[in-house]
């Protein structure tokens, strides 16, 4: 699939799609590391500081400096129509600028995005990330939500498909076929009744279940409450912070976190099920598992499966991009 977007990189910008689990992440990857390595300068941008720092890049307010601004014309009541000559600079140095999350981006942040590669005479290519059946463009109270391919500028810029249909999650033809029905709000009467027999009566007890919460520290407060009533001892795992930018302060650190979903000190007992929340070679997002073993710096896990596989940790950087005379360097925070 790597060639394939490759081949149309050469003459298009990219959007890339498809349901969860599809694939867009890891090939979206591959692009990344494929240009760094052909020493390409690559932006990856987002347009929320939570999607931002999961990709390791930063929001597309910050990159293109755009502000508050929701739009053109806020971008000129601000102040900010014009860039400045260092944004310029910034932007025409990058070869690739992917953007994550697209179905968040509504279609006035598009416009303006487009505005800055107009102003910066940008000639690279622009790769373009998501699924519009997912999370829609945050708005302002009740302000309706015009998604970024309901601009103009969506045309403009050339986008050509890329749609990924394979699932890197499951081989269960029947689920898969479930799931793009609910995707795609289709539900014949075979999926309403394999949706009717999900529907049983609740289990007293709820130690298997997964619960949902609203607020972050309602989960941390029940997975805490959980792991008491588990025999042995509660392991506490500090995070390591290194600051490469002495400028960065406390409160800066503590967003950063909160965006990137890392607790300050993770309590961890032998026994405690577990829901690994990122991809590796041996275990994936969503899947499932029981702590074996606790060691100083790793910990074994059991998988639903039976395979017992190893959890090191893991590092989560923030960075941006700055211009320096006539480059631009990605730079640690």
């Amino acid at each position: 699939m790597i060639e394939t977007a490759l081949k149309i990189l050469e003459t298009s910008n990219l959007f890339i799609t498809g349901g969860a689990g599809s694939g867009k992440t890891t090939l979206t990857r591959a692009l990344i590391e494929d240009a760094v390595q052909k020493g390409k300068s690559v932006a990856r941008l987002a347009s929320t500081g939570m999607a931002a720092t999961l990709i390791g890049g930063q929001t597309l307010h910050s990159f293109f400096d755009l502000g508050i601004a929701n739009s053109q014309e806020e971008l000129e009541r601000n102040g900010k129509l014009d860039p400045s000559k260092k944004i310029i600079k910034l932007i025409r140095s990058m070869q690739i600028i992917v953007i994550d999350e697209i179905s968040m981006v509504g279609a006035p942040l598009l416009d303006m995005i487009r505005l800055r590669l107009l102003q910066a005479e940008f000639s690279g290519r622009v790769i373009v990330v998501g699924d519009f059946l997912q999370l829609p463009p945050v708005t302002r109270g009740n302000e309706p939500i015009y998604f970024a391919f309901e601009s103009p500028s969506w045309e403009r810029l050339g986008f050509e498909t890329l749609h990924l249909e394979g699932s890197f999650r499951t081989h269960e033809a029947e689920f898969l076929s479930l799931l793009e029905k609910v995707r795609h709000a289709r539900l014949d009467d075979e999926a309403h009744e394999a949706l009717e027999e999900l529907i049983k009566p609740l289990n007293e007890d709820m130690s298997t279940m997964t619960l949902l919460f609203g607020k972050n520290i309602s989960a941390q407060n029940h997975n805490r409450s959980q792991l008491e009533h588990l025999n042995g001892e509660i392991i506490e795992v500090e995070t390591y912070v290194t600051l490469h930018d002495k400028k960065m302060q406390e409160r800066d650190v503590e967003r950063f976190m909160i965006e990137s979903r890392i607790e300050s000190v993770l309590a961890l007992k032998v026994g405690a099920p577990i829901l690994f929340t990122r991809n590796a070679w041996n275990y994936y997002n969503g899947e499932r598992g029981r702590i074996t073993s606790i060691e100083e710096e790793v910990i074994w896990v059991k998988k639903e499966d039976g395979v017992s596989v190893k959890v090191e940790r893991v590092d989560t950087t923030k960075t941006r991009w700055v211009e320096k005379g006539s480059t631009a360097s990605e730079e640690k925070l």
